[in-house]
């Protein structure tokens, strides 16, 4: 697979992550920290899917942990500020781009059974090529919360 747009993506996430003025969300939705420890928990998930199909298992993906507060706020307490968090989303971001690198292309065309919710709704519930729900991070997941966090700019 090819993670250029990916990793291009995530440098516009990681610079809108960084800056210093991030306030709350006008609409009670999640703050800065919220955003990073969902990105993260996300990117984990995909990992452990693509590493999943790489061993030959047929995993699932469910977003639904990713969206959890306590798990959000659980992420947040593990570390010691937001530029500590920037750094393991950005890290894990990484590697999520290094296993989807060596991925050949019949583990890419592997089809996922996907559970995806925004919103409280559901937007997805059927399988997916495994690189089409990498390659929807770079098309829709990241930027959705590139602009999040542009959002909470005071």
């Amino acid at each position: 697979m090819d993670t250029t747009a990916l990793r291009s993506a995530y440098e516009k996430f990681f610079d809108g992550a960084a800056a210093p003025d991030l306030g709350e969300a006008a609409d009670g939705g999640w703050n800065a920290d919220q955003v990073l420890a969902h990105v993260l928990s996300v990117d984990a998930a995909t990992a452990a899917v693509a590493l999943g199909v790489a061993s030959g298992a047929r995993p699932t993906f469910d977003n639904r942990i990713c969206l959890d507060r306590w798990n959000l706020e659980r992420i947040i307490a593990e570390h010691s500020g937001r530029a500590s968090l920037i750094s393991h989303v950005r890290d894990q971001a990484a590697v999520l781009c290094d296993i989807a690198d060596q991925l050949c292309e019949q583990a890419a065309a592997v089809l996922v059974p996907s559970f995806l919710m925004s919103n409280d709704e559901v937007v997805l519930d059927q399988p997916v090529a495994l690189a089409d729900l990498v390659n929807g991070l770079a098309g829709n997941h990241v930027p959705v919360h590139t602009r999040q966090l542009a959002d909470l700019r005071a």
